[in-house]
C-alpha cells in the first residue's frame, strides 16, 4: 500500500488532486484509517489513475471520466463521445490557426510601420435595420466625386423627414453600389435609421439587409479624412485571406458639430467562412 505523498509521486499528480478525485468518486483510496484518516493506495490502482489522466489530457469532465473508468459507457456511447470531442477539437484547431493568422498580419503591420496599429478590426454580424433614405448617383467611388454628393443628400433627407414627422431612431447609415449602367458611376445611398412604416414617399423606408459577415474599424474625425482608415480596413481584409463582397458601409457614431469629433464606424461585408 502506499501512502497518498507516495502515490502521487507514482502517479505524477498532486496530493491535493488525489483529494480532488477522492472528493468527487472518480479515485477513491483503497483504504482510509479510521483513525487517523490517512489515506492509502494499492499498486494495482495506477492503472485507473494513469486512465484518468489520460481521458483528462483529452478533455473530458471529471464526470464523463468517472463514467467512462467505471464502464458506465457502451462501447458505442464511448465511440460517439470521441467523435464528439474529435470535432470540438478540429473546431479549436481552426479558430488558433485563424487568431494566429491575425497575429501574423498585426505583426508584419508593427514590423512595417514600427509601431502597434491604433485603429482594430474586428469581424461582426450587422443586423438588419429599417432605414430611410434618398439616393442619387456620383461619378465614382473616389472621395472628391462622393463627398459633393453625400452632403446634400442628408440636408435633404433631413429636410424631408422632418416635413413627413419622421424621427430618426439611430445613426446615419452611408452606403455605396456600382450603377448598373456602368462607366464606373456609383449609387450613392444617404441613410438613416427610423422605426417607420415602409414606404416610398416622400423618403423611402426599407429594411436595411444584415451583413452576416463584416471586417470593420472605427474612424475618429472628419470623413475628409477616412481614407487612412478605409486602406488599413482593406489591408487587413487581404492579409488575413479574406474576400469582401462589396463597398464598406459608414454608420455614424457621432456627430458632433465639429466634424474633426465625429466617430464612424466602415463596414465593409466578407464573403461566408
Amino acid at each position: 500500500m502506499f501512502t497518498i505523498g507516495d502515490f502521487a509521486r507514482h502517479g505524477r499528480v498532486s496530493v491535493r488532486m488525489l483529494r480532488h478525485y477522492d472528493a468527487t468518486g472518480v479515485l477513491r483510496p483503497a483504504h482510509v484509517d479510521p483513525a487517523s484518516g490517512y489515506r492509502y493506495y494499492s499498486a494495482a490502482q495506477l492503472a485507473r489513475l494513469n486512465r484518468i489522466i489520460a481521458l483528462k489530457d483529452l478533455g473530458f469532465t471529471l464526470h464523463q471520466v468517472r463514467d467512462i473508468v467505471d464502464e458506465k459507457v457502451s462501447a458505442e456511447e464511448l465511440r460517439g463521445m470521441m467523435r464528439l470531442r474529435r470535432a470540438e477539437l478540429e473546431t479549436a484547431v481552426a479558430a488558433a490557426g485563424a487568431r494566429l493568422v491575425q497575429v501574423e498580419a498585426r505583426l508584419r503591420a508593427i514590423e512595417s510601420e514600427g509601431r502597434m496599429p491604433e485603429n482594430d478590426v474586428v469581424i461582426k454580424n450587422v443586423p438588419t435595420v429599417r432605414v430611410a433614405e434618398l439616393t442619387a448617383t456620383a461619378a465614382s467611388y473616389e472621395p472628391e466625386d462622393i463627398s459633393p454628393v453625400i452632403g446634400p443628400l442628408y440636408e435633404e433627407l433631413s429636410r424631408r423627414l422632418n416635413t413627413a414627422g419622421i424621427t430618426p431612431t439611430g445613426p446615419g447609415i452611408a452606403y455605396y453600389e456600382d450603377d448598373p449602367e456602368g462607366a464606373g458611376r456609383i449609387i450613392v445611398h444617404a441613410a438613416v435609421q427610423v422605426s417607420a412604416p415602409l414606404r416610398d414617399d416622400p423618403v423611402r423606408v426599407l429594411d436595411l439587409p444584415s451583413l452576416e459577415r463584416a471586417a470593420t474599424i472605427v474612424h475618429r474625425g472628419s470623413m475628409d479624412t477616412v481614407l487612412p482608415a478605409a486602406q488599413a480596413l482593406a489591408r487587413w481584409i487581404d492579409a488575413n485571406g479574406h474576400v469582401p463582397t462589396g463597398y464598406p458601409r459608414e454608420v455614424n457614431l457621432e456627430c458632433p458639430q465639429n466634424r474633426d469629433d465625429w466617430v464612424t464606424e466602415l463596414q465593409t461585408p466578407l464573403s461566408g467562412a
